[in-house]
């Protein structure tokens, strides 16, 4: 430290005068003191403290004494680590917004956020609104697009009025008048200034304070002078620290130890102490970079992540600091290898960056904050300092303070900071253009200032973008989005900084490779030569240039400027020229090209990139007088033929061939025209200067006859003919006219032999999106030329290229096409004649909304289709425009998506179809023959006519120099075309008899031609086609006669008879002489005719016999099938059938066993009441009565959703998106079934193969698993892992009816005169309530079939019980702290999962939750159960029955009389009393339903009668729970039922609750409590809803084991409930009726004592857990899905790395919100799973289902498998959008969210991935897909 002193005077080391003059530098001066020393200080250690320090000492010198004005309630300083507007916001001082009318919104975009655009009020693409002001402004039907900001940085432009096309009402940013005028009145000063010589750029003292800003706050003159000088010292930091950065990182080869130490720094003792930084790239991955650090710097993998993650977040990170420089450049050298940046500095320098990356984030935090009220001020005077001059700042450096910009007069600090830009990295980057971005918004003047000098380095800015930047995408560049959209700023630096010129400077310069020291050359040398092959073109980042330039001239006033000044077209013909002609093809006649290179793809990104610039530049010229447009078209004109025709010895013989003419002679008269052979010589795609042409020939208004007479012109003829003769400007067109015979012979096939390249290029010049901007044009240069030049020369010119004079003249061999490529020539040919004598719009300059009406009427005439598919038949210039969407409601309707599959269709609106023209020049041959078909079938209905014509329409030309276009009809040339285009096919025709190739599309042409000319012309034209002759002395008539009835070609004759009528009106005893009657060819007809009726109605009768036959067979089939039901009641010997076996085809029958495909699945589905949640028991209470049938619909299911239903739909308020707590679910086993069926030996068949193909495949991830048993059915492709029985035995035993208290009298008779059987006790549990160990999945003593001798049949049963147990044992093992029942230790008799209950029962159970809220009238829940589910459930039932058999092998009924005899103990009290220990845990701790399902087992007669006993338990439970429930929550919350509704159901409830709970005083005071508060209505209605689905289920149950006995009666009363419906098929005496039932009162008062005296009931934990009543629901996602990132901080929000995440995925099952697919949060031990996996295990084992918001997909995961599956959501056209590539709103589609319920309720996820994973071989796991 002392060593340092010498060099500061005394005066700053701490001198304490009590001078004020000097106390006032004292707080910067330590500020400057520290920020010296700190590198040493530190020991060059920059950590979290050094930060809050930098920090500490910024503020204290920026506020002086008056941190009181800025920090709320009165805080003397600020928290440690803390910033100024972090602290504002949290008390809220920064929440109010301030209005005030004219002042933009401003608010700037965080990463992640949302913005919106509004295509209908934005003036352009880059006007956003932030979701506040969207949501607070009314954009009904407006074409709006929402989309995530990538990066920080853009800003709202609410409240901005150059951003708008009209007032948006913002009631935050309301308009202001005054601002409006202002700009206004600056634009037309701005415009009539003559600019300066030299640009001068507006410094701090241009700029006024703000005025009429309403929340000004006084500030002290001495708090002012302190906040700039600690603003302009720290920018001066910032910039002397960037002074010696470098601007480049290593090269693959790093600099020597020598150059190392020679490297520009500040340190002024020069230490000799490194740091090597890595810097961020978009090239490489997380894993790259951290195994690379996990090698060289022997870090561990998770230290290696967190650096990588830096990197990413900072942009850069220190990996290394040490003094040995030698090994730092070794490790540079290897990281340099894989071409990731790298440097290696001293740590002095370092240390410097990472405090001027402090001072930024704190500049930023400044402009964000307040000083009390005022939110300007801060803002203000930092625009100030930064635009004044740099002052020196170190005390150390003793270099001069005015360093010089060579290129720029005074530079300010904002210019050095520009400059300096691309020596940041990624953070300080985004931070600074933050800065900017909140500076534009303070005033207009802030805005002209900062683009002035943005203007004044830009071309710097380019060099470094171009060049050098390692990070393009935060590079300043970008900056010029905000600056050059902005109308009134881009007049200004166009005007005063002459910004379009250097523009076109650069890119100029940079395309001709004048390139030097990482610098583009300016001014260029203008005689440098293109080559495509260089760096230039190779160059991705060539395209944001070009669109800078669009940006500035789009803008209306610089329009202006364009179409005014002549220096501007001038400047821009001299760029296009450079780009003329360049990439010429030549056709490889004999041999392939060898060498295929892609140098066009990047051409035509440069060319199309400019020709977009072509179209503003033209369209700019509407606003010019006749004089400038004719002097534009003059210089473009002279610049063309400067390129082309003037010859030098410079010029590239390639690119432009001599020009050279040749005489021809056709139809007798002679043509000189240019001689150039297209089979032969070089042609371009790009004609850039003819592009421009065609665009200022479009100005039809101005260059109209009277203008035009005004400036002292005939016409546009005169106007092209005055300065060039008639040759050059045959040269001028003759190039496009190339291109397009180029073209035909490419689409013909005569350049095969060019390769592939020819082709892309042809497909990239005639696409739909793109062909408007080349390809039109030249179709339109072509067009021009037939008004300015002689129809006829351009005619034969055209013959001449397309090597068609010979054809045209009767020679139908051609010398170098042969036979299919001449056909195709003349079609093609065809098509530009069509095109140039009929398209309009050009000619016409027809209005945008009309042209893109025309467009869309004739991509929808082919059928409906989406709007995708729409837009990619239209070019983008229209998609883009604002009255797109509007149109396209006009003529057409929209018809949503109904199903889960389909997608919104626009179908065109019958009236539409009269625009439609099948000649349309954007069809192809294909597309022109289907409209021609729609439109035909439309007439034939319409007009009731055989053969309907389509006439053409008028053209309709009235103004402007193309009202000439159609006597181009009356040319000579033309007839002679068309006589000898039908000439040829007719004799050609008639030679060979058959018609020759392409001759169907030519003749449509050629008569659509004709029928052209003779609506447009038609004197002229029939004079011509009757005096003109030709071949054999006939004329056009004469073959049109011919044709008119020419057997081949009948479906001609409408249309060569309209044509023939329309000529004889003016030719009438020529066309009659000549014309054959009708009758004579009739006759010659007729024959065929007839034949074709006669075959007609041989067909017919043909038919109708075979029709009566079929029905003949299918009667006797109806007959078949009853007799056989007859024979069957009497001989059941014959074996019934049940289908064919899958495998081995063979029928299914006793003979041979077989059973059924089955998967069993764990699954925690089943939802139990959770207590303690307010809204779930305010749910149970308003449950509909009836589950069996649909809810009404009371949403309107519309799509796209109405706008009022869109402005309803709540924000998303809670975090789980209303979503069911995952710790409330129940465990257990699902069985599925897919309905297929095979013999068991077939299946131990099937199963082997399965293995072997295991074996074969061994990387593949395959959609079964071998250890889990799994397969998948070779039919369905569903998952399965058992095998089960079909019950094809004797029907179950007769059901008992007796009343019900006799059989319990006869009961209890049975089992007195049983003897005890031991057994059957020791085979139940001690701990539990009556359980039977041989139904748990762990039973130690299950044996499997090999093990026990059997007979054959019943082994057969025993493998497939084994393939059940063997699964359940398996998940058993894996879930025993899933279940909460109390079970023996694994190993004992009875451990793992209960079978009747866990698999049997929890498979009902979910079946019937499934179909809640299903159904239809007239059926109940169990006829809504498909067959094979009934067959499935006997099946699991059959199981259960085996394996009590297994454990009483040897007793004659196998054990069934014993169990009965144990479940009726069971549940008669009496029994169960005399042996109280037997049982420890009361009945109404186990599920009842468990109960039924054992007898349905066991003694299925008995089912009636244990029915009504288990249902009663379950009311007694169900009360049970309730008091524990109610216990927690509050009445007043609760909905109050209107009166009791079921009192003939339950009779007194209030006698039947507290009688449940008076065995327990503790329970007892709780009931009375709940019972007062809640009421006796509410109470019935809990009571209602908790137990109707134990009835639901019970009567799937019974139905399933006696399909008869519980048949749903015809008779039932539908009105009533489903509760009353199931009681009374159920035969359940009701609550009500309790009374009378001693039977039932004696049991229920038996269980409650048991239950009562038990420790369950003393500590009120209950034991008894409800289920959930309603129907289940996914998470809630919001209507819409934008509505998702309006708080997305506090709802969206990952649990394990608190952070937003920027791919976030939402667990559907629990509304839990995790990283998709990210870096942070990974399971590191399991094979780097991430997070939605990790997720599944905690949340619902084995499944998961996901939305991914970011990609908009679903994502189904089980047992470490997935796929992906469609979003729910569909934008307004009702499509889905990926990954929200079109930013379109979406909402949610209701019949897809249903979908994806239906799969996931009925278990469908295992098999929906497995047929996905199925249908793909792939080699790397399902996450490659």
């Amino acid at each position: 430290m002392s060593g340092l002193s010498s060099f500061f005077p005394a005066k700053l080391l701490g001198s304490m005068h009590s001078n004020p003059r000097e106390r006032q530098t004292e707080p910067l001066s330590r500020l400057r003191f520290t920020l010296e020393t700190m590198p040493g200080s530190r020991k060059y250690n920059f950590t979290p403290a050094t930060r809050a320090e930098i920090l500490a000492e910024l503020y204290d010198a920026f506020w002086g004494p008056y941190a009181h004005l800025f920090l709320p309630n009165s805080n003397s300083s600020l928290p440690l680590h803390a910033t100024l507007s972090e602290v504002q916001a949290s008390v809220g001082q920064l929440k109010e917004p301030q209005v005030v009318p004219g002042r933009p919104c401003g608010h700037i975009f965080k990463k992640g956020e949302s913005c919106f655009r509004c295509k209908d009020c934005a003036l352009d693409d880059s006007c956003v609104l932030c979701s506040r002001c969207f949501e607070a402004t009314d954009h009904t039907d407006h074409n709006v697009s929402f989309f995530i900001a990538q990066q920080s940085g853009g800003c709202c432009d609410c409240g901005d009025v150059e951003a708008w096309r009209h007032t948006i009402n913002c009631p935050y940013h309301p308009y202001s008048p005054e601002t409006a005028e202002y700009i206004s009145s600056f634009e037309a000063k701005t415009l009539l200034h003559t600019p300066r010589a030299h640009a001068k750029t507006l410094t701090s003292r241009d700029i006024p304070p703000v005025k009429n800003y309403p929340f000004r706050t006084h500030v002290p003159p001495e708090l002012r002078e302190s906040i700039s000088r600690t603003i302009g010292y720290a920018v001066d930091f910032v910039l002397d620290t960037l002074d010696s950065s470098p601007d480049e990182t290593f090269g693959p080869t790093p600099p020597t130890d020598v150059t190392l130490r020679l490297q520009p720094t500040a340190d002024p003792l020069m230490l000799e102490q490194f740091a090597l930084v890595i810097w961020n790239d978009d090239k490489h991955s997380f894993d790259e970079v951290i195994e690379l650090l996990h090698d060289i710097t022997n870090r561990s993998r998770e230290e290696a992540a967190q650096i990588a993650d830096r990197i990413d977040e900072q942009g850069r990170e220190i990996i290394e600091m040490s003094s040995n420089s030698t090994r730092l450049l070794e490790m540079a050298r290897a990281i340099a290898q894989i071409d990731l940046g790298v440097t290696v500095r001293r740590s002095f320098d370092t240390f410097r960056e990472q405090v001027s990356a402090v001072i930024i984030e704190w500049l930023l935090d400044l402009t964000r904050s307040r000083l009390g009220t005022d939110a300007l001020i801060l803002r203000e005077i930092l625009a100030s300092e930064l635009l004044s001059p740099r002052k020196n700042s170190s005390l150390l450096s003793a270099k001069d303070p005015s360093r010089v910009l060579p290129d720029i007069h005074d530079p300010t600090r904002l210019d050095w900071l520009f400059l300096y830009h691309a020596r940041l990295w990624k953070r300080p980057r985004l931070n600074l253009k933050e800065i900017y971005a909140s500076l534009l918004t303070v005033s207009h003047e802030h805005k002209l200032a900062i683009a002035s000098h943005f203007a004044g380095i830009y071309h710097r800015i380019i060099d470094a973008y171009l060049l050098t930047d390692r990070e393009a995408e935060t590079s300043i560049k970008y900056f010029a989005l905000q600056l050059f959209t902005v109308p009134s700023v881009s007049l200004y630096i166009v005007r005063h900084h002459n910004i379009v010129s250097r523009l076109l400077a650069i890119i100029t310069a940079f395309f001709t490779n004048q390139i030097s020291d990482k610098r583009i050359t300016f001014p260029p040398n203008p005689d440098a030569e293109i080559d495509v092959d260089t760096f230039p073109f190779k160059s991705k980042r060539f395209m944001p240039v070009f669109s800078d330039l669009r940006y500035l001239c789009h803008n209306e006033p610089v329009q202006e400027l364009i179409a005014h000044n002549r220096e501007f077209i001038a400047q821009f013909a001299q760029t296009c020229q450079i780009f003329m002609c360049i990439n010429p093809n030549k056709r490889a006649a004999s041999s392939h090209v060898e060498y295929e290179t892609d140098a066009w793809i990047s051409v035509f990104n440069v060319t199309l990139s400019l020709s977009r610039v072509i179209k503003i530049y033209g369209e700019a010229f509407s606003r010019a007088t006749v004089g400038e447009l004719v002097a534009a078209i003059n210089t473009v004109m002279h610049h063309i033929l400067k390129c082309i025709a003037v010859g030098d010895d410079r010029r590239e013989l390639a690119r432009f061939p001599p020009v050279a003419f040749h005489e021809v002679v056709y139809g007798e008269t002679t043509y000189k025209i240019i001689d150039f052979d297209v089979m032969d010589g070089p042609i371009s795609f790009h004609h850039s200067l003819q592009w421009l042409l065609a665009e200022l020939f479009k100005h039809i208004d101005v260059l109209d006859e009277e203008p035009l007479r005004a400036a002292g012109y005939d016409s546009l003829k005169d106007v092209c003919m005055r300065h060039v003769s008639e040759e050059a400007l045959l040269t001028v067109i003759d190039y496009p006219l190339r291109v397009l015979a180029m073209i035909a012979q490419i689409r013909t096939g005569l350049w095969v032999r060019n390769g592939f390249a020819i082709r892309g290029q042809l497909l990239h010049y005639r696409d739909f999106m793109l062909r408007e901007l080349c390809y039109d044009q030249d179709l339109f240069i072509l067009q021009t030329a037939l008004v300015v030049l002689d129809p006829n020369t351009v005619f034969v010119s055209m013959l001449d290229r397309f090597q068609l004079l010979g054809y045209f003249s009767g020679a139908t061999l051609h010398p170098s096409y042969d036979t299919s490529h001449l056909a195709g020539m003349v079609e093609e040919f065809f098509y530009v004649l069509i095109t140039i004598l009929t398209e309009t719009a050009s000619a016409t300059k027809m209005s945008l909304p009309v042209a893109v009406r025309r467009e869309i009427v004739h991509a929808l005439a082919v059928g409906p289709c989406s709007f995708t598919d729409l837009v990619k038949r239209v070019a983008e210039r229209m998609v883009d425009d604002v009255c797109f969407e509007r149109v396209l409601k006009d003529v057409a309707h929209f018809k949503p998506p109904e199903s889960t599959s389909d997608f919104g269709t626009y179908e065109l609106r019958d009236e539409a179809y009269d625009e439609v023209n099948p000649f349309f020049y954007h069809y192809t041959r294909n597309k022109r023959e289907e409209v021609e078909v729609v439109l035909r079938t439309r007439l034939k209905k319409k007009l009731g006519i055989q053969d309907p014509v389509i006439a053409p329409k008028k053209m309709n030309i009235i103004r402007g120099p193309f009202v000439t276009l159609s006597s181009s009809f009356e040319s000579e040339v033309l007839v002679q075309i068309f006589f000898y285009g039908i000439y040829n096919i007719l004799t050609l025709t008639d030679a060979t008899g058959a018609a020759p190739p392409s001759a169907e599309a030519i003749l449509d042409q050629i008569l659509h031609l004709a029928m052209v000319a003779v609506s447009e012309r038609p004197e002229v034209f029939s004079g011509l086609a009757v005096h003109k002759t030709y071949e054999e002395g006939k004329n056009l008539v004469d073959i049109l006669c011919a044709f008119e009835y020419h057997d081949k070609y009948p479906t001609y004759r409408g249309r060569v008879q309209w044509t023939l009528d329309r000529i004889a009106e003016h030719q009438r005893d020529e066309v009659g002489t000549r014309r054959r009657s009708p009758d004579s060819g009739s006759k010659a007809e007729d024959p065929k005719e007839a034949k074709k009726r006669a075959a007609k109605a041989r067909q017919e009768a043909i038919m109708r016999q075979m029709k009566a036959q079929q029905e003949k067979v299918a009667f006797n089939f109806e007959d078949i099938d009853d007799d056989d039901d007859e024979d069957q009641a009497d001989t059941p010997e014959a074996p019934v059938s049940y289908g064919t076996c899958i495998v081995c085809q063979e029928e299914l029958n006793s003979s041979k066993s077989f059973g059924s495909l089955g998967f069993i699945q764990p699954g925690r589905q089943l939802r139990k009441q959770p207590d303690g949640f307010q809204s779930y028991t305010n749910e149970a209470m308003t449950c509909t009565d009836s589950l069996d049938r649909p809810l009404l619909a009371t949403r309107d299911t519309s799509f796209p959703p109405a706008p009022d239903e869109v402005k309803n739909s709540k924000r998303v308020q809670s975090t789980n998106f209303d979503a069911f707590p995952s710790q409330f679910t129940r465990f257990g086993l699902h069985a599925s079934i897919c309905s297929h069926m095979m013999h068991l030996d077939c299946f131990t068949v099937y199963s082997g193969s399965i293995r072997q193909r295991h074996r074969n495949q061994a990387t593949r991830n395959h959609p079964e698993s071998i250890p889990r048993k799994e397969y998948i059915c070779p039919l369905c492709k569903s998952l399965g892992n058992v095998i089960l029985p079909v019950v094809v035995s004797t029907p179950p035993p007769e059901l008992n009816n007796l009343a019900f208290s006799d059989w319990v009298r006869a009961a209890g008779i049975s089992i007195l005169k049983s003897k005890p059987d031991p057994v059957v006790e020791s085979l139940q549990f001690r701990t539990g309530s009556g359980e039977f160990v041989f139904w748990t999945a762990q039973d130690s003593a299950y044996q499997s079939h090999l093990r026990v001798a059997d007979r054959p049949d019943s082994t057969e049963l025993h493998k497939m019980v084994d393939t059940v147990m063997v699964v359940a044992k398996n998940i058993s093992q894996q879930s025993r702290h899933l279940r909460e029942r109390t079970e023996p230790e694994p190993g004992e008799r009875g451990a793992g999962m209960y079978l009747p209950e866990e698999l049997v029962g929890y498979t009902i159970s979910a079946i019937e939750v499934a179909l809640r809220g299903q159904g239809s009238p007239g059926k109940t829940v169990a006829d809504m159960i498909t067959d094979p589910q009934y067959r499935m459930i006997r099946g699991l039932l059959s199981c259960l029955t085996k394996l009590v058999s297994l454990s009483f092998k040897f007793r004659p009924d196998e054990g069934r009389e014993a169990v009965r005899q144990a479940i009726i103990k069971r549940l008669l009290p009496e029994w169960s009393r005399t042996s109280f220990t037997t049982f420890s845990h009361p009945l109404l701790l186990r599920d009842p339903f468990a109960i039924l399902v054992e007898t349905a087992a066991v003694a299925p007669d008995m089912l009636k009668h244990i029915m009504v006993l288990t249902y009663y338990a379950y009311l007694a439970r169900t009360v049970v729970g309730l008091v524990y429930i109610l216990n927690k929550s509050r009445s007043s919350a609760t909905p109050a039922p209107a009166s009791r509704k079921y009192e003939d159901l339950f009779g007194d409830t209030r006698m039947f609750f507290m009688s449940v709970v008076r065995h327990s005083p503790i329970f007892e005071q709780a009931a009375e409590g709940v019972l007062s508060s809640f009421g006796e209505a509410r109470i019935e209605q809990l009571l209602y809803a908790f137990t109707l689905p134990f009835l639901r289920r019970a009567l799937i149950l019974c139905r399933a084991t006696y399909p008869n006995a519980f048949a749903t009666p015809p008779d039932l009363d539908d009105s009533v409930c489903e509760y009353r419906r199931l009681i009374k098929i159920l035969d359940i005496p009701p609550l009500a009726e309790l009374p009378a039932q001693d039977t039932i009162q004696n049991a229920l008062s038996g269980w409650c004592a048991h239950y009562g005296h038990s420790h369950a009931a003393s500590q009120l934990n209950c034991g008894v857990m409800l289920e959930y009543p309603s129907i289940y629901r996914l998470a809630r996602l919001p209507l819409v899905l934008d509505h998702l990132y309006l708080d997305q901080d506090k709802t969206m929000t990952c649990a394990r790395c608190k952070t937003v995440p920027l791919d976030a995925a939402i667990c559907l099952f629990c509304g839990t919100t995790v990283c998709f697919q990210s870096h942070c949060c990974m399971d590191r031990d399991n094979q780097y799973r991430g997070e939605c996996n990790m997720h599944t295990r905690e949340c619902c084992g084995p499944i998961g289902l996901y939305f991914l918001v970011k990609r908009c997909s679903l994502l189904y995961l089980y047992a470490n498998n997935g796929a992906f599956g469609q979003s729910p959501y569909l934008d307004v056209h009702g499509e889905v959008d990926v990954s929200m590539r079109r930013g379109r709103r979406q909402y949610l589609h209701r019949a897809r969210w249903e979908e994806v319920h239906k799969i996931w309720l009925n278990h469908g996820i295992p098999t929906l991935i497995a047929r996905r994973l199925e249908g793909t071989v792939d080699s790397g796991g399902w996450e490659t897909l």
